[in-house]
This record gives C-alpha cells, structure tokens and sequence, in this order.
C-alpha cells in the first residue's frame, strides 16, 4: 500500500492507494512543517489519525511533499515523526514545490506557483525543477498568501484604516482584539497559521474596493518579487495550487493580465493533479525498472 501526501503548513491532503494506483481512502489531517513543528510532535499527532492508526502498518511506502521540506536535514525531521505512523514503510519527504509542479504538470514547461498559509513558486519543464526566489516565510517574504493577506488585515484593524464597523465586525467574526493579536503573532509557534486564519473576511468583503485593493496588491507584490525574476515568465503558462489561489481567482486574473502573463491551471488541492502524474510517471516508472532486471 501507498501512502501520498501533500502538506501546507496548516492542512495536509492525504490519499490511500493499492501498489497498482486504485484509490483506497482520502483522508486530511493537520500539516507539518518542520520549521515549526519537531519529530516528536509529528509523531504525536500522526498516530491520532484514525485511518494511520487502520492501515499505517499495511503502508509500504509513503510520499510526504510538504512546506518548508527542503533539505534532507529539514525532511529527516519529518519522516522520523512519520515512522511512528507508518513503522515499515520507506518514507520519502520532498518539498510542497514538486508537489505543486507535478499536480499541474501537462507535458509543458510551466512556473507552477503556491497561495496557500505561505507562497512560493517553482520552474518545471519535466526534466529541470528550478525553485524561485521565494520560500523565506511569513516574516520576511510570503506575498500573497493568507499569512499575507491576514498581516495586512490586521495591521487595517490596528491602525483603524477599515470602517469602524467593519473593525467591530471583525473583532466579532474572530473574537480577537489588540491584545490577543500581539500574544498570537509574537508567540513562539503557529503566528503564521494564526494571520492566515484571517484571509477569509478579506474574500467574504471581496467587491469592497479596499479588500479587493489589499489582495491584488499582495498578488502583485508576489508576481514582482517571485515570478518575474524567472527569466521566461512571459513566455509559460503560470499555474498556480493552493486555497488561496482557489478562493481569490478572479483577482488572481485580474494581476496576471495587469502583467500581460499567460494564466495556466488553477488547482485547490494539489492532491488530485498528484495522484494523476503518480500513476502516470512513477508508477511507469518503477514498473519499466522492474521490468528490467
């Protein structure tokens, strides 16, 4: 059995398969990013997911693509946390950017690009996968994400540049205030997922031009600083997966034709387009090796 994951920072989107690629069981658990989260805390919550605590001890080898899995010291925290879950599987953890240029893969060189709690983006032709400028997190970089996106809100609640009604409106809608916000954001963990909470007022008050105005900014800031510096951005389609990216779509467009750029695949759940390139290359793959010897 096949264990193939796709992780953010906060959600992680899970699939069973049998060794022939036949979907067993979907699952989503929480995410796991090892710039935050250490092997004992994978461990602890992996092992509380009632369908690993089923069929981990049938898994033969996991597929863990997940944010801020980017060097093999970062992924060895990672799938250590993982073995408690799968204890005889061989587990291989590859960062959330393959994932991503794999689910919308079509045969075309691309730069496929992640909106989801963070943002990054990545080349891919089918042979060559060339990371952008991006990845630095919530603090320095992230344009365009919901940790973004959430940043800017709470800084307009904070210095009162929304309505006053609109203040009260979210202060009700996420029973935060001053206080909270400063003990959340300046905590030691979770400060980005804890901003990303707040991306949701902005597409529930999406025609208010000033909301409209804060994410196109964000996208824009994003397509600057981490697709444009690709040397043939103009010249490829521009794919992107992700909840933010799902949600904020017509804004979304709306940047892309402001920079005269190529729209390609929009996807909310990298996990589908996953599976598909699984069964069509990996799978071929190990079958052609396997055929070989």
């Amino acid at each position: 059995m096949i264990y193939l994951a796709e992780s953010g920072s906060t959600k992680c989107d899970a699939v069973f398969l049998t060794n022939e690629g036949e979907e067993i069981k979907r699952i989503r658990t929480i995410g796991f990013n090892p710039y935050f989260h250490d092997e004992q805390f994978v461990a602890q919550e992996i092992i509380k997911v009632p369908e690993i605590a089923e069929l981990g001890g049938q898994v033969d080898q996991v597929y863990f693509y997940g944010a801020g899995c980017s060097t093999p010291e970062l992924n060895a925290v990672i799938a250590q946390g993982l073995k408690a879950g799968f204890p005889t599987a061989e587990i291989q953890v590859g960062h959330d950017l393959k994932a991503s240029a794999y689910a919308t893969w079509d045969g075309l060189a691309q730069i496929t690009c992640i909106l989801g709690t963070g943002s990054n983006c990545v080349y891919y032709d089918g042979a060559k996968l060339e990371a952008g400028r991006s990845g630095y997190g919530f603090i320095i970089g992230d344009e365009g994400s919901a940790s973004y996106i959430g940043k800017k809100l709470v800084q307009a609640y904070l210095y009162r540049q929304m309505s006053e009604a609109l203040c009260s409106e979210f202060e009700t809608t996420f029973g935060v205030d001053e206080h909270i916000i400063r003990e959340k954001v300046y905590a030691p963990q979770g400060a980005n997922v804890f901003l990303g909470g707040f991306a949701p007022f902005a597409h529930k008050h999406i025609d208010h031009p000033f909301f409209y105005q804060l994410v196109f900014n964000g996208f824009r800031e994003f397509v600057e600083t981490q697709v444009l510096p690709f040397p043939n951005s103009r010249k490829v389609p521009i794919s992107f997966v992700g909840s933010i990216a799902h949600h904020f779509e017509p804004v979304l467009k709306d940047v892309l034709h402001f920079f005269d750029l190529q729209p390609g695949k929009v996807i909310r759940r990298p996990v589908d387009g996953l599976i598909e390139y699984y069964r069509r290359y990996i799978m071929n793959y190990q079958n052609v090796n396997h055929g070989n010897h």
